[in-house]
């Protein structure tokens, strides 16, 4: 069992909040460990984000509030199987996502 620590996605935000932002690769489990939305911008924006199946994915911010020129940081211990995906979106592309975890194939 080969375990790999890595980032598992780093990206500015599409405004489209359903984008695919990290699919779990064939014949491995992924354990997501924090998530960083920071906003560069000079104004306040949103941010979506979701986990899952894709016919079951599970909201963790919907439309959240994010300030100017700041950082949100999620920390959390989530399982995610074969094929599961984070989804993900903001209402400016000046938002980004850095996604880190473990996978284990």
């Amino acid at each position: 069992m080969a375990t790999t620590t890595k980032a598992l996605a780093r990206a500015a935000a599409s405004l489209t909040t359903t984008t695919v932002l990290y699919t779990v690769p064939a014949s491995t489990t992924t354990v997501v460990s924090n998530i960083a939305v920071t906003n560069t911008a000079a104004s306040a924006g949103t941010f979506t984000l979701a986990m899952g199946p894709s016919a079951g994915q599970i909201a963790l911010h919907t439309t959240t509030a994010i300030a100017a020129n700041t950082t949100v940081y999620i920390d959390l211990k989530q399982v995610l199987a074969t094929t599961n995906t984070i989804t993900g979106g903001a209402s400016a592309i000046t938002i980004n996502f850095h996604i880190s975890g473990v996978e284990i194939s």
